[in-house]
């Protein structure tokens, strides 16, 4: 994918908006500021890279959708109006996506790491989930949530049955993994090694992910970066791109 960003135009990436936990009340105050940020870049920004687990759970059957979120996908459908390119990266918690969104927001959905050039600056973006030396469960997991017999299979089940015990598991799998995500793992980060070895292999100014939840901004090589633009239920950061720079921001620090 090639960007050339006009005069005064940037690039925005987030990540990890999880919308929908822990509870209706913290999810809407969380949408909330999502939506104050959209409005914060809208004079600005050409493109809104959205990196994945925009929702805790998000399952799209052929009429039925999650409710809620009405904010959040208003904001995004009046970006999208205003000729602001949306591309939005499936994560490990909102893989199925199936045509809505790209239909309702005329949205780019990317379910995999791609390479991106914007104004010759190169990038490799992706949610992260599944990659690098790690999570070797996680891996053989998702390759049962992306075949195309477990997902008819999971259609057949009636939405309340199937979104209460996807949200049932998604609130069990944060629970047991809140206080690693905190956690700085040095060489062991999954993700920053996967960016060596890419980086060993071909070359790319910034290796960027989310799923970690923990903001790093590493060095790679010479001269390239890792990034990981961490999650908004406690940090809220974010970043952004002006044709140059890439800058490591918090929204309303």
């Amino acid at each position: 994918m090639n960007i050339n960003l006009a005069k005064g135009k940037k690039a925005y990436f987030a990540s990890d908006f999880h919308l929908g936990v822990p509870s209706f009340e913290k999810s809407l105050e969380r949408e909330r500021k999502i939506v104050r940020w959209l409005d914060s870049i809208s004079e600005d920004a050409q493109v809104v890279f959205l990196v994945g687990d925009l929702f805790d759970f998000w399952f799209e059957y052929n009429s039925v959708v999650p409710k809620g979120f009405t904010r959040f996908l208003g904001k995004l459908a009046e970006l999208s109006d205003n000729g602001i390119q949306l591309v939005i990266f499936t994560g490990n918690h909102d893989l199925w996506m199936f045509g809505y969104l790209e239909k309702e927001l005329n949205a780019i959905v990317v379910k995999d790491p791609i390479d991106i050039t914007i104004n010759n600056y190169s990038i490799l973006i992706g949610h992260g989930d599944g990659l690098g030396p790690h999570d070797k469960g996680y891996k053989s997991l998702k390759k049962i949530f992306t075949n195309p017999f477990f997902q008819w299979c999971f259609h057949r089940l009636h939405p309340n049955l199937g979104i209460g015990l996807a949200n049932y598991w998604s609130r069990k799998s944060r629970a047991q993994g809140h206080e690693k995500e905190q956690e700085f793992l040095g060489e062991e980060e999954w993700l920053w090694a996967y960016a060596k070895k890419k980086e060993s292999q071909k070359h790319r100014d910034l290796y960027l992910f989310g799923h970690r939840h923990l903001p790093l901004d590493l060095k790679v090589g010479e001269s390239s970066r890792y990034v990981n633009l961490g999650e908004w239920i406690n940090n809220y950061t974010y970043g952004e791109f002006d044709g140059q720079n890439f800058n490591f921001k918090t929204f309303e620090a």
